[in-house]
């Protein structure tokens, strides 16, 4: 098996496929606002099949990451290659071209307007010739009824408005509507947030069916049992840089959930905590008993190389 360097911040990369390489790849990529870093020496690898999820806190870097990635922003440092060719993207719609689709919090829908006109909000199918060209209705109801029941998506009425649906629905729409527009890569900001228990079972089911047609997904979220449930590889992302890299393999639900919740932090404030009446801490782990998977991939991967 082919390992990955490790990275300038220490977290090593070590699950990469042996027939497949990255759509999506950042290489040691930064981005600064004039004299705030707010990403810096980021590696990430987005390969076809495979969800990658992306953890942090607010503030960590997330937003961040997705504008670089979908064209928002463009890095100040490192490389942002697709399929293996360095690219500069300067705006949303190329790297659309380039079959990078992310879904928004907000869906970019509009909520009285109906299901099947939503997903072709923007990009409408039209008959007729020129100049008198109209909507081509009875081809994008039938159109977005399939494509929705290939993703295993069954509406009862494509005229509802887009607004009555669940949030977890309206979440699936958005998806469904970005495979079908040829999305090869499919960055999803924080899905779950705002749903409840149910619906977010919704959205990470179809999280596994867009992987299962060939995309490589973008999970950015700062829930682990949600990102535990369908990621291949997680990244943790704290203060701008990559504090966790890490194959499913590698990494405990435990492990990935002391990460996000600044578990070295809690570490080292647990004698202070200790001073504070009425406050338990003997379940707070010990600073010993958060090493990092990293550095077990990292010292396996030197190994591999060294036999190689």
């Amino acid at each position: 098996m082919t390992t990955n360097p490790t990275s300038p911040n220490g977290a090593a990369v070590k699950d990469k496929p042996d027939t497949t390489e990255p759509i999506v790849e950042l290489q040691g990529a930064g981005k600064a606002y004039g004299n705030v870093r707010a990403l810096h020496g980021v590696d990430l690898a987005v390969y076809p099949s495979q969800v990658t999820c992306v953890l942090g806190d607010n503030g960590a870097g997330k937003s961040t990451l997705i504008k670089i990635i979908s064209g928002l922003h463009q890095h100040t440092e490192g490389a942002f290659l697709i399929d293996g060719q360095a690219v500069q993207l300067s705006n949303p719609r190329e790297a659309l071209d380039k079959g990078i689709a992310t879904v928004y919090q907000d869906l970019a829908t509009v909520p009285l307007m109906p299901v099947w006109r939503n997903f072709f909000l923007g990009s409408e199918m039209t008959k007729g010739p020129w100049p008198v060209r109209r909507l081509d209705i009875a081809r994008m109801k039938a159109t977005a009824d399939q494509e929705l029941r290939h993703m295993g998506i069954i509406l009862d009425d494509l005229d509802q408005p887009i607004g009555t649906l669940s949030g977890g629905q309206r979440q699936s729409v958005a998806i469904a509507r970005a495979v079908y527009f040829g999305a090869r890569v499919l960055i999803l900001d924080e899905p779950t947030a705002a749903l409840g228990v149910k619906q977010s079972g919704v959205v990470l089911k179809y999280i596994a069916a867009a992987r299962d047609r060939g995309l490589g997904v973008i999970f950015i979220t700062h829930n682990p049992h949600h990102a535990y449930m369908v990621g291949d590889h997680f990244s943790v992302l704290r203060l701008g840089t990559m504090e966790l890299s890490a194959a499913r393999a590698d990494v405990s639900l435990e492990e990935l959930t002391n990460h996000m919740a600044g578990g070295a932090e809690l570490a080292a404030l647990k004698h202070e905590l200790a001073q504070v009446r009425g406050v338990d801490v003997e379940e707070l782990p010990e600073a010993e008993d958060l090493k990092t998977p990293t550095t077990t991939a990292a010292s396996t991967s030197t190994s591999a190389e060294g036999k190689s």
